[in-house]
C-alpha cells in the first residue's frame, strides 16, 4: 500500500523562492525527498501549482541524528527535523487508519 501525508506550509525559501519540503519514506525509515519550489509564488502560498519545480534534497550522510555541534539550521539538522515530521505524520495517519477501519 502506499499512502501519501500532507503537512504543513515550511514557510521556506530556496534561491529567493518559496519552497516546501517533500519526504519519501518506505516503512519507518526516511530514505530521500525533494524541494518542492515555485518562483512565481510566496513561501506562505500553496506551491503545488503549474510553474513549480522540483530540486533534490541532497541526503548528503545519514540524517538518524542531529548534530549537536552545529547551528539549527544547517543541513544535516534541517533533514532530521524534516525526517521527524514524517515520522510523527505517519503515526498519526497509522493512527487513524486504525480508527477508522471497519470492524470485521
Amino acid at each position: 500500500e502506499v499512502s501519501s501525508q500532507g503537512g504543513f506550509p515550511p514557510y521556506e525559501t530556496l534561491h529567493g523562492a518559496g519552497a516546501e519540503p517533500v519526504v519519501f519514506m518506505i516503512d519507518h525509515f526516511v530514505v530521500g525527498g525533494f524541494y518542492r519550489v515555485h518562483t512565481g509564488r510566496g513561501k506562505d502560498e500553496n506551491l503545488n501549482a503549474p510553474g513549480m519545480h522540483f530540486e533534490p534534497l541532497a541526503f548528503e550522510d545519514c540524517c538518524s541524528q542531529p548534530d549537536p555541534f552545529a547551528d539549527a539550521d544547517a543541513t544535516p539538522n534541517r533533514f532530521y527535523a524534516y525526517g521527524v515530521v514524517a515520522r510523527l505524520a505517519l503515526l498519526a495517519a497509522s493512527i487513524e487508519l486504525e480508527e477508522t477501519a471497519p470492524s470485521a
